[in-house]
């Protein structure tokens, strides 16, 4: 028998200030810090997979690369893209991508922590 994953059962972000990409996800996305999160990390309490934002593993460095993450594409879901959008919005955050109808509700892009790009969908 061919052994096979079930799908991400966890998510992080390196960072390099962790204490300012925490921030930035309480303050302007509303998740909640989980009851526990190893001294290297910050780990929120989402559903149903937990997403953390942590310190750099060694040999990253995020200073080689126009954008983080470039390539990969992260997801969340909202209760209302439109609200989220206008809080980004007037909370000076850079929109990447307009908001547009897709699958999955209405979505757009912002720029995340240390210039990740985020994707909010639904409602």
């Amino acid at each position: 028998m061919t052994v096979t994953i079930d799908g991400p059962d966890f998510v992080a972000l390196q960072v390099r200030d962790l204490n300012a990409a925490a921030d930035f996800c309480e303050q302007h996305l509303g998740l909640r810090r989980a009851a526990v999160s190893p001294a290297h990390a910050v780990v929120f309490d989402t559903k149903p997979t937990p997403f953390a934002v942590r310190e750099l593993l060694p040999g990253v460095d995020l200073a080689d690369t126009a954008r983080p993450g470039l390539g990969a594409v992260l997801w969340f879901q909202t209760s209302d893209a439109h609200q989220l959008h206008d809080q980004l919005t007037a909370a000076g955050i850079k929109i990447l991508t307009p908001i547009a109808d897709s699958p999955f509700g209405p979505m757009f892009s912002f720029e995340g922590p240390e210039g990740y790009t985020l994707t909010a969908h639904g409602g």
